[in-house]
């Protein structure tokens, strides 16, 4: 395996975006971004699969979430101590074979139909996401100057939008079959039709998950032969003091309450997406409704480059507590349920999502050095919160039989990330040209 090299000086790359030498690395580092993003947003379309696929109810199917939220909660901190003794290079690698090889449990899980099958492939994929995105995001701020990591992630994060933009088109497209059956002729179907239905449903996600694979697979070997800079500072303290450092710095707590809000908030929402649109707008078919989906997420791309580009004149913590009042706003409108204009504010609300998490991880990990891999790992942790809230949106939606009204769960999420701004503004200085 090659050689992290040192990165350059600190006064080579004062001004520098990408430094020279690492452009290589820097564009498979943001391949990742993109990578997970597919994985993170198949699950939308999973949700509304194995409602047909595997005869489970919206809240059962919310456990997709759960699981896979619980394997980046589980592996994110094994993925920091791995970092921290071995390297970023080490942790992707780790990632990716992980990411693989849940992505092939997809097919023998496909063959069995069993709901547990799959749930199993998702922890394991989401493990290997974990470390993919306890790496990348802490590791990306490496491969230019300190002043422009917040941009350079927002940067990166934006191609993490374009795979949740192509998510939903790939995932209608072949995981949606296009056979939608009420619930009355479920019912009035025999038995062998009705396991012959649930079969040929249950076989959509073989293609789309093989090719991930593969993908991982590729990616991973470029890896192991790219340049790439050698970003952590070698840490002889131990690993309880370590701990009991960062649980003292209240920039880095701050970022961990407010990313568990964030991250619960944006799953909910685009979990529950196809659901919520067939709910308010029931003209549209499933894979329309997985479009529309996709045009959300096209919205936040168009966010993390935007943003990146504002964050030129505009302090990140700002446009952040601006972006997180502005949601608030859109979750209360989606919340009424009143048709199209509600559906609108709904798809609005992932422009305003854009520049959340990179911006909570880079106010969380501003000028750790050292301990950036085990406080990057605190922070990927706290995307848990994508584990508990859809399950509790897809009960209060089964409870008051209402999707719509489970939206206001997402609004308070919103409203603990405008606090957080606010605190944040006066507390968190970022380097260079945020000081």
């Amino acid at each position: 395996m090659m050689q992290e090299p040192p990165a350059s000086p600190g006064g080579s790359q004062a001004q520098q975006f990408v430094i020279p030498a690492y452009r290589w690395g820097f564009v498979l580092v943001v391949s990742l971004f993109f990578l997970w993003a597919i994985a993170n947003n198949f699950n939308d379309i999973l949700i509304r699969q194995f409602q047909k696929a595997l005869g489970v109810d919206r809240a059962q199917a919310g456990f997709v979430q759960f699981v896979f939220y619980i394997g980046y909660f589980v592996m994110a901190l094994p993925a920091g101590l791995l970092m921290r003794q071995l390297g970023y290079r080490a942790g992707i690698i780790c990632g990716l074979m992980l990411y693989a090889m849940g992505a092939l449990l997809f097919l023998p899980a496909s063959y069995a139909l069993s709901y547990g099958a799959f749930l199993a492939a998702l922890f394991v994929l989401a493990s290997g996401a974990a470390f993919l995105e306890t790496a990348a995001a802490a590791y990306i701020g490496a491969f230019g100057s300190s002043g422009t990591a917040v941009q350079r992630l927002n940067l990166a994060q934006a191609f993490n939008g374009l795979g949740g933009f192509l998510a939903p088109i790939v995932g209608g497209l072949f995981i949606f079959s296009g056979v939608e059956h009420s619930a009355g002729t479920l019912a009035a179907m025999t038995s062998a039709d009705l396991a012959a239905y649930r079969a040929t449903e249950g076989t959509t996600v073989r293609l789309p998950y093989l090719l991930l694979a593969l993908t991982a697979m590729a990616v991973a070997l470029a890896v192991t032969k790219a340049r790439l800079p050698k970003a952590i500072v070698p840490n002889d303290a131990a690993l309880g003091t370590q701990f009991a450092r960062l649980a003292r710095h209240r920039p880095l707590i701050g970022a961990v309450v407010a990313q568990f809000f964030y991250v619960g908030a944006q799953v909910g929402i685009w979990s529950y997406f196809i659901d919520y649109t067939k709910s308010v707008a029931p003209q549209l078919s499933e894979r329309e409704a997985a479009f529309l989906l996709s045009a959300s997420l096209v919205l936040f791309m168009v966010g993390r480059f935007l943003g990146t580009l504002l964050m030129a004149r505009w302090r990140p913590v700002s446009l952040l507590g601006i972006y997180a009042v502005i949601n608030v706003a859109l979750c209360a409108g989606a919340a009424t349920g009143h048709g199209l204009p509600a559906l609108a504010a709904l798809i609005l609300t992932s422009f305003f999502m854009s520049i959340m998490f990179p911006t909570i991880f880079a106010l969380g990990v501003a000028d750790l050095d050292a301990d950036r891999p085990l406080a990057s790992s605190c922070i990927i942790m706290a995307v848990i919160g994508g584990a508990i809230f859809p399950p509790l949106m897809g009960l209060v939606s089964v409870r008051l039989a209402s999707v719509p009204v489970s939206l206001l769960l997402p609004l308070g999420c919103f409203m603990v990330v405008a606090i957080y701004a606010g605190m944040a503004r006066r507390s968190v200085v970022l380097p260079d040209a945020y000081a």
